[in-house]
């Protein structure tokens, strides 16, 4: 059982580790951090996004998504529309530059997916996520317990 435990908590947190070193190491030329590029990702693959928009994808609290886009707008990535509007509901959209920089990340995250899941089956790739997905929720459950 500790064996288990020590395994699986310390190859998700290298797995972490190494995503955000990557993010951080990509991103490093434009003064960018790994909240920027998942909140920069995934306004690419979107066509706007409000700040609760960012946080359920991205998967992270309203704080650093409102650091970040704060970040990212002071540095000409993002525009909020309309300016008059409350600045939570405000849609999110990138700018020319943000735009040229989203589409880089989405390339480099295709080519790490792509790079990482090479010695896979496709029908391994979709078992190890489903099995992640299990997982995830489970612990979902298990922590919304524990905060009882």
């Amino acid at each position: 059982m500790q064996e288990r435990f020590e395994t699986f908590t310390v190859l998700i947190n290298r797995i972490s580790r190494n995503v955000r070193k990557i993010k951080n190491q990509e991103m490093a030329e434009y003064g960018l951090r790994s909240a920027h590029v998942s909140c920069l990702y995934y306004l690419y693959c979107s066509n706007g996004l409000t700040s609760t928009d960012l946080c359920e994808r991205c998967e992270e609290d309203k704080a650093t998504i409102s650091r970040a886009i704060e970040y990212l707008e002071k540095n000409d990535y993002i525009t909020c529309q309309p300016k008059s509007a409350k600045r939570y509901k405000s849609p999110v959209v990138l700018t020319e530059k943000g735009e040229i920089v989203a589409k880089k990340i989405s390339d480099k995250i295709s080519g790490v997916l792509d790079e990482i899941s090479a010695d896979l089956t496709e029908e391994e790739r979709d078992a190890f996520y489903k099995s992640l997905s299990v997982i995830s929720e489970s612990l979902d459950v298990v922590s919304k317990k524990g905060a009882n």
